[in-house]
């Protein structure tokens, strides 16, 4: 499912319950300077991303300071990021002229601990090639490294590398809970483009070898997939980045199942088989 930009007003874009992605939870809060926001989300555990500027986050006594270093966009630094257990009453205020905050959450049962995830404690990884058309880079937030910390959330941003190109390709789905070969992760993105004006195309094939859908997503689009095959594509000359959140529905390691029409290119893209493992 596609949702264009529109002004949320710091409601949630995708609430808890989603018809479509029910392990999902998504919202962008807007603030200026001194401006305060206050959430909690009942059954879900989340996590404080601020896309531009900088706030100050408390979680019911747990505080961290200074949290978000980019100013113009989503290029311009490394993200931060805090981690607000299942439930918990989480306060954020902007410090900076202005902010741009993502809140990410997947549905969980049980109650963690707070914390923050600073520039310098990200896990990157770059795969692909310009030959291939593949060439991206991957910032995990909420990564492998903090299996132990979190408990269905995954959230990362994603950058393709150069101008034009193809993201989350050879396709892959993760639709059914089916061990050893495959996990049920819900998955929401919210795609940024450089300069703002280009734009993208997100596919999704329901069956291998069946015509799929396709949505043309612009500066701002929200995409929900709840099932099928999903590779997204950047017009030539626009660089994309998109901020994806995944919520396991029994673990929090994803399993893709790559398409069988397209599974052999794994052998074909350089770096690819890096990537997998570090979603595990």
């Amino acid at each position: 499912m596609h949702i264009p930009p529109f002004d949320n007003q710091n409601k949630p874009i995708v609430d808890v319950d989603d018809p479509t992605v029910p392990l999902n939870y998504f919202n962008i809060v807007k603030l200026k300077k001194g401006q305060a926001f206050e959430y909690a989300v009942p059954g879900y555990e989340t996590c404080i991303v601020p896309a531009t500027g900088t706030v100050d986050i408390d979680i019911e006594g747990f505080k961290a300071g200074g949290v978000g270093e980019r100013v113009e966009d989503v290029w311009d630094g490394e993200p931060e990021g805090v981690y607000v257990p299942v439930g918990a009453k989480a306060e954020m205020v902007c410090t900076s002229d202005e902010a741009e905050v993502f809140v990410c959450g997947a549905r969980y049962g049980k109650v963690l601990d707070a914390f923050a995830v600073r520039s310098d404690e990200l896990d990157l990884v770059q795969y692909g090639s310009d030959d291939t058309n593949t060439h991206r880079k991957i910032k995990h937030i909420l990564g492998t490294k903090y299996h132990d910390k979190v408990g269905r959330l995954l959230v990362s941003e994603l950058f393709t590398v150069g101008e034009g190109g193809w993201s989350g390709f050879p396709s892959h789905k993760h639709d059914t809970d089916r061990l050893p070969d495959e996990t049920r992760h819900d998955e929401t993105y919210n795609f940024r483009f450089k300069p703002n004006h280009g734009s993208g195309v997100q596919m999704l094939q329901r069956e291998d070898g069946k015509a799929g859908d396709a949505y043309h997503i612009v500066d701002g689009s929200t995409i929900c997939l709840d099932s099928g095959y999903h590779p997204c594509a950047v017009l030539p000359g626009y660089q994309m980045y998109y901020f994806t959140i995944l919520g396991g529905l029994s673990q929090r390691s994803l399993i893709q199942y790559f398409q069988p029409s397209h599974a052999y290119q794994i052998e074909t893209i350089p770096g690819i088989k890096d990537m997998i493992a570090k979603f595990k």
